[in-house]
């Protein structure tokens, strides 16, 4: 069984965490084995084994992109009805498509980003902190 802690110093090893949130790169490794899907997890990397399951990236992101998806898309919706005044059906031609493709690749990005952050911090569910 292969050690899922960074290395003891925390940095120079791996991708940076912006690299692993953009790019879907392990944070340990860095091979492009973060996802199983659009914004899933793979169980555990391919190349170096490290266990994505020990980490709890919880609702974090999906509550941060609520306000930032729902504040982008109204402001637009806004500016648009008050430039324009287009039809209703025009509105919900323009902004469900964009809130879903908003809503799916920010959060793919701010999931990775923070499985990322809690590597780089060792910040794991069910592991005791050794600083405490």
């Amino acid at each position: 069984m292969t050690d899922p802690s960074p290395p003891a110093s925390g940095r120079g090893e791996g991708p940076p965490p912006a690299a692993v949130a953009l790019r879907g790169l392990c944070p340990r490794c860095g091979s492009p084995t973060l996802f199983d899907g659009i914004v899933r997890f793979a169980p555990k990397c391919r190349a170096c084994g490290l266990d994505f399951s020990s980490f709890n990236v919880g609702d974090g992101p999906a509550a941060f992109l609520i306000f930032i998806v729902g504040g982008i898309v109204t402001a637009l919706a806004i500016a648009v009805e008050l430039s324009l005044s287009p039809p209703w059906w025009l509105h919900v031609l323009l902004w469900l498509p964009l809130t879903a493709a908003l809503t799916l690749g920010l959060l793919r990005i701010g999931k990775g980003l923070l499985l990322a952050l809690e590597f780089r911090h060792r910040a794991r569910e069910g592991r005791p902190r050794e600083d405490r």
